[in-house]
């Protein structure tokens, strides 16, 4: 009885090993591919925005009546990323008034969340562009609360792929 018991116990252990190694092993690939997508959306995002993501620092704010884009060239004197950052950014907000979303579409290889409801009511949200010393900002603002949510959900999900670390709440100016 003793031997069938010890038997069973190191099978069971035998399992148990296994399935913790083959979670690791999981865990490892799941690490792997975050890491390989997000080296995607960088490259795809330095060939679409016209600028490099290594000297250049994104933020996405949200705000109680929707949010901005910003994006800062790291060297104050570095004058072709700012440049090619206004230039993108004064793009992207006459893209957006239109409802066109393609571009981030292409840089994260799907449609974000908040893009189809920011899509349908375009006409009750503004996007204006903004200089900034080192960079330049969109402010996307509205007074309708779907839209708001929508926007907030379209600004946490550029702050997760992009891995900004900027807050995913609202903050207090």
């Amino acid at each position: 009885m003793k031997i069938k018991t010890l038997c069973a116990m190191t099978i069971v252990m035998s399992l148990l090993s296994l399935n913790l190694h083959a979670q690791q092993s999981a865990d490892h690939r799941d690490h792997q591919s975050e890491a390989q997508r997000h080296e995607g959306v960088n490259e795809r995002g330095d060939y679409a925005m016209g600028f490099t993501h290594e000297k250049t620092t994104h933020h996405f704010r949200l705000a109680s009546d929707g949010g901005a884009i910003e994006v800062v060239a790291n060297d104050p004197t570095d004058t072709a990323s700012l440049d090619q950052i206004r230039m993108h950014l004064t793009h992207i907000s006459k893209l957006f008034k239109e409802g066109n979303f393609n571009l981030p579409m292409l840089i994260h290889g799907e449609t974000p969340p908040g893009v189809q409801t920011m899509i349908r009511l375009k006409s009750d949200i503004s996007y204006e562009f903004e200089n900034l010393d080192r960079g330049a900002r969109v402010r996307i603002a509205t007074s309708n609360a779907e839209a708001i949510e929508a926007i907030h959900e379209f600004l946490r999900y550029q702050i997760r792929d992009h891995k900004t670390g900027d807050p995913l709440e609202v903050q207090k100016s």
